[in-house]
């Protein structure tokens, strides 16, 4: 009877040696597929909503400017001079704006903003940034979630109407970006109207 019992005991061990592993890879298989899939709408949504048109700094093909791929979502080059704005052009009651070459710095009656550097750099990107904050800063148009509101050409108030799952997915597919360190100026903002 004890026979039975210790091979009874080393079957189950053995069973479960191999099952075990088995079920542990397919809940990471599983685990990895939906990732995969939040990463693909993430993608999906940024694609739809013209992000890189703003945050991706652009390079010339024979089609016209696309976005740098070595750049992807990485803002406003730091070191690039913005154009001149010519005088009377740009005020407190003239409507309109003025861009540069690759659209991520725009003048207008607000001042100058500066498109973030959305890539997931721990320094210069959202690399320390989680779900919620990026959620915040979305659903309030405040810089950080708290601070200064967030400038125009900024689209947040469309942004502000995704779903809970389709911001997670957009965040996701940021933070699968390979991090570029950019530090983006700071907006300027223009000095209060005066009447």
């Amino acid at each position: 009877m004890r026979r039975i019992a210790i091979a009874g005991c080393v079957i189950m061990v053995l069973f479960s040696l191999f099952l075990i592993p088995e079920a542990l890879f397919a809940a990471e298989q599983k685990a990895a597929s939906g990732k995969k899939a939040t990463i693909e709408r993430g993608l999906y949504l940024v694609t739809l909503g013209g992000c890189n048109d703003c945050h991706s700094p652009k390079k010339m093909t024979p089609k016209g400017p696309a976005p740098d791929d070595a750049r992807l979502l990485s803002g406003h080059p730091a070191n690039e001079k913005l154009p001149e704005v010519p005088p009377n052009v740009i005020g407190p009651d003239k409507w309109g704006a003025l861009t540069n070459n690759n659209l991520t710095a725009w003048v207008g009656p607000w001042g100058t903003s500066f498109a973030s550097n959305l890539s997931p750099d721990p320094e210069t990107g959202t690399g320390a940034w989680n779900e919620e904050l990026f959620i915040r800063i979305l659903r309030t148009g405040k810089y950080m979630g708290a601070g200064r509101d967030i400038l125009p050409p900024m689209p947040w108030y469309d942004l502000a109407k995704l779903t809970d799952a389709d911001l997670k997915a957009i965040f996701a597919y940021l933070q699968s970006l390979k991090p570029v360190r950019n530090q983006v100026p700071a907006a300027v903002l223009a000095p209060p109207h005066q009447h």
